[in-house]
């Protein structure tokens, strides 16, 4: 059977009611089922009637769709660019920060830019208050903030509070963070389907420390193809740890000299994306000031 004739008999099949029959027509309008897009059904009794049928067919497809999601390589990782030099934010959170006025994320670079021009900076009383004011506005970034603030302190409750709030809203870290409190345990009891539930979820958002998780999760039950092709994303997205699990996996003979290849190239690239010389005349600061403190406290 041809191509064409493969695709006209699934034309037909979407046509028509997958249970009794009946062609689709202006007084009958048909819908797919919920959970795949193979077949369709003139009403909810005909579906009913059909589900023994279609269950096996239909899961498999759901499993099948669900992996073109999960694994489609995100345009860029969650942070996405700096507003200001509209660089790729670096994966180090602690080359970032995160504007007080708007919760959004500017790279230490434009930071140091920013403080030339003298600007009054912002204590950590006032940076709460307009924390708490970006969450009564709804803000997931500031709700993931506050989030990790109260889990540095010990309040779990609360932190699993404000992460599920940010979730909801579609913060990506946010969904990170709460398979890490269900990995671990921390103010939910632990439970691994939900664990994996928020990995994917941070992974098909650009989040490539989540996606990693998800590689290092196939790989201990065995899915060697799928870790794989995980790892490769987070490393085309920068992420260190994917790399040198990839290169440790090659010297074992579990990934080709060819898709390594291809993720170090791609590792590199994403790497060299976030440079600037504003960012290395940032870091350079910052290094000075580590060794300032570290001699303060000698």
């Amino acid at each position: 059977m041809s191509a064409d004739d493969c695709e006209a008999g699934v034309m037909m099949m979407m046509s028509c009611c997958a249970s009794c029959g009946i062609a689709e027509r202006d007084e009958i309008k048909l819908r797919e089922c919920a959970t795949c897009d193979l077949v369709r059904y003139c009403g909810d009794k005909c579906q009913e009637n059909h589900t023994a049928q279609h269950e096996r067919a239909c899961m498999k497809r759901a499993v099948e769709l669900r992996d073109e999601i999960l694994f489609k390589q995100p345009e860029s990782s969650y942070l996405a660019d700096c507003p200001i030099c509209c660089l790729p934010m670096p994966l180090d959170l602690s080359k970032s920060i995160v504007a007080v006025c708007c919760s959004k994320s500017i790279c230490r670079g434009c930071d140091v830019e920013t403080q030339k021009r003298e600007f009054e900076p912002v204590g950590n009383e006032l940076w709460r208050k307009q924390r708490m004011k970006r969450i009564e506005a709804n803000d997931p970034v500031a709700m993931c903030r506050e989030g990790a603030e109260q889990y540095k302190k010990g309040d779990y409750s609360s932190a699993f509070g404000y992460y599920v709030k940010a979730a909801e809203l579609g913060d990506v870290d946010a969904h990170y963070r709460l398979s890490l409190m269900y990995y671990l345990g921390k103010g939910v009891e632990k439970d691994g389907g939900k664990e994996i539930y928020h990995l994917e979820e941070a992974a098909i958002g650009g989040h490539p420390t989540a996606r990693c998780g998800l590689g290092c999760h196939e790989w201990r039950n065995g899915n060697t193809e799928r870790a794989v092709k995980h790892l490769i994303i987070a490393a085309s997205m920068g992420h260190d740890g994917s790399i040198k699990f990839l290169m440790d996996e090659f010297r074992r003979g579990f990934v080709s000299k060819d898709d390594l290849a291809a993720a170090l190239r791609a590792h590199q690239a994403a790497v060299d994306a976030t440079k600037s010389p504003q960012r290395e005349e940032a870091e350079a600061c910052d290094r000075i000031r580590d060794t300032m403190h570290a001699k303060d406290s000698n």
